[in-house]
């Protein structure tokens, strides 16, 4: 004998959305529009073409996203630059404890000299970088502020 008590068996698979969406349409585009739509839709960051379609058609909001690549290389660059900024005064901190207790006054006071205008030429160069930054902002970050 059967049993027939069991209304809704399990088949497997996915459980049915509430509300599907079923409707479909088609549009022809030329080659012209198709690829000021691709712009358009490269540009909206979004990552479904439909989800896209639907923004568009219904007004929703369409969030741009413009990324400058130089601009994001330059800033990386400048990262490492001030790590490596950091290294050379803790490099810097060591020679001086080294110079005092491994040499002569007289000695030390000439290496120290000299290390003085290294040191002078470093921040010279750490103001350029400054200034340089401060121009690239102003020059070409205007529009993505």
């Amino acid at each position: 004998m059967e049993n027939n008590s069991r209304t809704n068996p399990h088949k497997g698979g996915r459980h049915p959305k509430k509300d599907p969406a079923v409707n479909r349409y088609s549009i022809s585009l030329n080659a012209e529009e198709n690829a000021r739509f691709l712009s358009l839709f490269e540009q909206s960051g979004m990552n479904v073409m439909a989800h896209f379609i639907t923004a568009c058609i219904f007004q929703k909001g369409i969030t741009t996203i413009k990324g400058d690549k130089t601009a994001i290389d330059y800033y990386v660059r400048l990262t490492s630059l001030f790590g490596q900024f950091r290294t050379v005064g803790v490099n810097y901190n060591q020679v001086v404890k080294m110079l005092n207790s491994n040499f002569s006054e007289k000695k030390a006071l000439a290496y120290l000299y000299k290390l003085e205008k290294q040191t002078a030429e470093l921040a010279f160069l750490s103001q350029k970088i400054i200034q340089l930054t401060a121009e690239f902002e102003m020059n070409y970050l205007k529009g993505l502020k």
